[in-house]
């Protein structure tokens, strides 16, 4: 939408924004700005319903060329997931006119609902740039590319100018996913993935460490080998690590881990119809997982150590693919009957998350993935599947997901769905052919990998890592849904 954002600067406003709650006027604060009325002339205009997100303008012709005045909703019911919103729209609005120079003040608003300025800006800076988004970088020479207009935001008031700034910064982490993300399989190879990662870690000062070829068969990462053996694009885990400048003496890490499948054909249980159609989505765990890395490294910066690890494959088919009756032996020795290569994700999960256990001593572990379909079918597209037992973990999860509007719905974890993974050969099955408790029992396979004290998350994102058409804050394709939220994980712990 743009070409550029900026926050600050010195240039003279060319547009003012102001803010009205619905069904009323503008307040004390705003009027004072409204210095020839035209913004209360606005008001009187049909579009000026006062409704989350509307807009209605006026052109003044002298002080600013243009005066926005968007719509609050109720004055009861604005929060800081309803500023998200207003920010997306700005963005879109002001994308249609071209941008400029921006004075944004809804101090008044702000005041009203008791909002710390630092935080109400963070809000809406964040909105603003995931609403911004735009991933055009595969056009070709059959489409005319729009000239994008810059655009410079300011605030009267110094902190909400920061929380602005701050919540760009943070919708950057997301849009990081997202690109990652709508970028298709024959360029997001794993090897891809991995210089993607080093230039990041490079930028945010992380530590980065790569196991291919031989290595993945001397540290037994049994899942990726198989999964990934009928790839001419050869399997990888990929080390993230951030360490704080200051941290406590014996400080454990929190451990991300992303399912990074870059590509997923089903295998020889090949998927049926179109079924195939957005599967360089599946890699979308791990791409919140690298936009989680990026935002700890350059925006949150917390004083514990976090480390990432993106189990990195692409599941296809030739004479070398593993199949249905294969049994795999794990490095925690624990032995697994394949009923279904439609069902890799876990097993890639599967070595991170033992590799996890054994060799990064973690203070607590969050999984992300696109994992089943049954969650989309128990919770839409409107939460994500939580499966966690220890109750501090969860708490954090659950102060993050309110912190940054992505949200999870917990989901049952008991002994009776690990059974239901059991098999009549091996020690478990990677797919119960019963499709009862279907978002469970992904849970349910992946906990076998983690050590029974180790405060563990798992979140199944296969609902809400992508929109099919505009929706909310975003645009038809990705949301980089997980990548804030992780990162809220790790300030917040």
């Amino acid at each position: 939408m743009f070409d550029s954002i900026r926050v600050g600067g010195k240039d003279k406003p060319s547009i003012l924004v102001l803010g009205h709650f619905k069904g009323e006027g503008l307040d004390k604060h705003s009027a004072a700005r409204d210095g020839q009325g035209e913004a209360a002339k606005a008001l009187t205009r049909g579009e000026a319903t006062g409704d989350l997100g509307a807009i209605a303008e006026s052109h003044p012709g002298t002080g600013f060329a243009r005066i926005v005045v968007v719509g609050l909703g109720e004055k009861k019911s604005l929060d800081l997931a309803g500023l998200r919103s207003v920010g997306a729209a700005l963005a879109r609005r002001l994308s249609a006119v071209k941008g400029g120079v921006v004075l944004i003040d809804l101090d008044g608003p702000f005041k009203a609902r008791r909002f710390k300025p630092a935080e109400a800006g963070e809000a809406l800076g964040e909105g603003f740039g995931l609403g911004a988004w735009i991933d055009d970088g595969f056009r070709g020479s059959a489409t005319k590319k729009p000239s994008r207009p810059g655009v410079t935001l300011c605030a009267g008031d110094r902190q909400v100018q920061g929380g602005l700034e701050r919540g760009l910064a943070l919708a950057e982490g997301a849009n990081l996913t997202r690109r990652l993300s709508n970028t298709p399989p024959n360029i997001a190879t794993p090897a891809w993935i991995a210089e993607e990662c080093r230039a990041i870690a490079k930028k945010a000062g992380l530590k980065m460490r790569v196991w291919k070829g031989e290595e993945l068969e001397k540290e037994r990462f049994t899942g990726l080998i198989n999964v990934g053996k009928a790839s001419e694009n050869a399997p990888c885990m990929i080390r993230l690590e951030y360490t704080p400048a200051k941290s406590k003496k014996d400080a454990r890490p929190l451990v991300l881990v992303g399912k990074t499948m870059t590509y997923d054909s089903g295998g020889l249980s090949l998927k049926i119809n179109n079924g195939m159609k957005g599967m360089k989505r599946d890699k979308d765990g791990g791409c919140a997982v690298i936009g989680a890395m990026h935002l700890i490294g350059t925006v949150i910066k917390p004083d514990r150590p976090v480390v990432a690890l993106l189990a990195c494959a692409e599941n296809s088919i030739s004479d070398e693919a593993y199949r249905p009756d294969d049994i795999i032996t794990y490095r925690n020795g624990v032995t697994v009957e394949v009923t279904n290569t439609d069902a890799e994700g876990r097993l890639v999960l599967a070595d991170a998350l033992c590799w996890a256990c054994e060799k990064e001593n973690p203070e607590a572990i969050i999984d992300a993935a696109t994992l089943t379909g049954g969650v989309v079918v128990a919770l839409g597209k409107v939460y994500a599947g939580m499966f966690c037992e220890n109750d501090r973990l969860r708490r954090a999860v659950e102060a993050a997901s309110g912190a940054t509007g992505e949200r999870v719905w917990r989901l049952p974890m008991h002994a009776e769905y690990r059974d239901m993974m059991k098999s009549p050969i091996a020690d478990i099955l990677n797919s119960n052919p019963s499709r009862e408790a279907h978002p469970v029992q992904g849970a349910a396979f992946l906990s076998y990998f983690v050590n029974g004290d180790t405060p563990w998350c798992h979140l199944d994102i296969a609902g809400v890592h992508a929109v099919e058409g505009p929706s909310g804050l975003f645009a038809a394709g990705p949301t980089g849904w997980g990548a804030r939220l992780m990162a809220r994980v790790a300030q917040g712990m």
